[in-house]
């Protein structure tokens, strides 16, 4: 039997800080401050900083596997922290800052963290739940430039007080190196913890998909929060190609993140629908005024973004490859990518096929499963529930019993989200399980007729869900939002949606509202929905 003579060289993130410092020091990392205005640092800063920061928890007494957490806005500091907190052996812990104040310090105390780093500007929300958390040292950003008040330290203080040499702690590849919790719609959050290898198996795999990877020539702006799911990796990502990366900070309203865009020139920016689907609105309606940088590319994920708005920002000169993941999936599993096969496909196929969850990323499995248990065939027809497997899917939840719910015996996740995948590994997702509609026996996708009910030139946003009926169980109900000054009768729309969709398929009642109301990622929260109109 031979042997491979290949040495086991533990994979780390702290491969990842080395070679942006030594491989790319000068490339930046720019931030907008609550101001509005400007502070450029350098990868070599970076790779300073993060080391220094990863001294001075150790100099505080900072202990392998203790979890640090941050709550703070996309920026350098954050960025630091990615980097300098897994280098002294902790765990950097982001905690959503959308999320109400009890709830924060739930997951604060179900994580047991020890220290905090937090933006001055949130400091009132941490009051909000800091006597009901067991944090040790709070280390506040000073990005007003507010002198920092009792016993909390300055971080730019902190740094400067570390001790000078520094050597990073040593540990496995298994170790944890982050955690993230997920948004917790249904029951209490659960946290996903992430290993320096699953780390950093998740980037390769990411910049390996040459539709959304970034290379040093691309200058990234992750619009995506840092405090969820790890910014979909992106900060990893960069780190390893030198990219220029762009923080917005807490400025993430349309307008602002054009004039971001265009005056650092981006070329490829992540975020969520909610966010593409109000600048497209603004593209829209006063293209005078506002643009995008010529031939940007944007990532979206976290929910489907309708067909009509890809086809939008094609107008604009723009392309849209969206992605699908969970917290579970860290976070990415899926992205738009093309085939040898589809090289010659129309412009029209082309866009259709972008609206799409793309095709699974290097080293995930998918699957799916049928009502009955059955694996369904991928016609593009048959729908299952979609279930992933990979190196960077996480086995479990922390300090939670097993979920049998959650997780097969042969170590797939159940997601939970209805799919159908073509015969070219494009998968298309359908619905949550608990957003299915069943009427009269047969499914309706509430994320299909929200995509069409999108592409009407009136509506802005649509969500779908079910209603109960005494005669076939359940029937649809669209809430629609309106875009400004635009107007549309329920019979209108119905009519858009029979061109799609079977007349027994078609909603029995309109809501016209003036908003969604959203989860804390982002996402529409259906479950306030239903409880508003049953």
């Amino acid at each position: 039997m031979i042997r491979s003579t290949m040495p086991h060289v533990p994979l780390s993130v702290n491969h990842l800080l080395e070679r942006a410092g030594r491989l790319y020091p000068q490339s930046e990392v720019i931030s907008r401050m609550p101001d509005k205005s400007v502070v450029r640092h350098s990868y070599a800063d970076l790779y300073r900083r993060a080391r220094r920061l990863g001294a001075a928890l150790l100099g505080a007494g900072l202990k392998k596997g203790d979890r640090v957490a941050t709550l703070c806005w996309n920026h350098y500091a954050h960025l630091e922290c990615y980097f300098g907190i897994p280098a002294a052996g902790g765990v950097m812990h982001t905690l959503n800052l959308r999320l109400a104040p009890d709830e924060i310090g739930w997951i604060a105390n179900h994580a047991r963290d020890r220290f905090l780093v937090v933006d001055d500007v949130l400091l009132p929300l941490l009051e909000r739940f800091r006597a009901a958390t067991n944090f040790e040292r709070v280390i506040v950003v000073p990005l007003t430039g507010a002198p920092v008040k009792g016993a909390d330290l300055n971080y730019e203080a902190f740094l400067d007080a570390a001790p000078k040499d520094f050597v990073y702690v040593a540990h496995d590849e298994d170790d944890a190196v982050s955690m993230c919790y997920t948004s917790g719609t249904t029951g209490r959050p659960k946290g996903v913890v992430y290993s320096h290898r699953s780390t950093m198996l998740h980037t390769l795999a990411v910049s390996a998909t040459a539709s959304c990877s970034a290379q040093a020539s691309d200058t990234v702006c992750p619009v995506v929060p840092m405090f969820h799911a790890n910014a979909w990796g992106m900060p990893y990502c960069c780190a390893m190609v030198g990219a220029r990366v762009v923080m917005p900070g807490p400025h993430l309203a349309p307008p602002d993140l054009l004039e971001l865009f265009n005056a650092e020139r981006v070329t490829l920016a992540c975020g969520v629908p909610t966010i593409w689907l109000g600048i497209l609105q603004l593209l829209d309606n006063a293209p005078q005024l506002h643009r995008l940088p010529a031939g940007m590319r944007m990532t979206v994920g976290g929910a489907a973004l309708p067909e009509a708005a890809v086809r939008g920002f094609a107008k604009h000169g723009a392309s849209v490859m969206v992605g699908w993941g969970m917290t579970e999936t860290s976070p990415v599993a899926s992205i738009s990518g093309n085939k040898p096969e589809l090289l010659a496909i129309d412009a029209d196929e082309r866009i259709r096929r972008a609206a799409m969850a793309g095709i699974p990323l290097p080293l995930v499995e998918a699957r799916l499963i049928g009502e009955d248990g059955s694996e369904q065939s991928w016609d593009g027809v048959r729908l299952g529930e979609l279930q992933v497997r990979g190196p960077f899917v996480t086995g479990g939840y922390h300090d939670t019993p097993g979920d049998p719910d959650k997780f097969t015996v042969d170590g797939f996740l159940r997601t939970g989200d209805v799919a159908a995948i073509d015969q070219h590994a494009f998968i298309r997702i359908a619905d949550r399980t608990k957003d299915l509609i069943k009427s009269g026996g047969e499914w309706i996708s509430s994320v299909d007729m929200e995509g069409c009910l999108m592409g009407h030139p009136a509506v802005l946003e649509a969500a779908v869900i079910a209603m109960p009926d005494p005669k076939w169980g359940e029937r649809p109900l669209a809430c629609v939002v309106l875009k400004t000054a635009a107007s549309v009768t329920a019979e209108q729309l119905r009519e858009h949606l029979a061109a799609s969709f079977a007349r027994w398929q078609l909603p029995d009642r309109f809501e016209f509202i003036e908003a969604i109301p959203r989860t804390s990622t982002g996402k529409f929260w259906k479950a306030k929905l239903r409880e508003r109109f049953l």
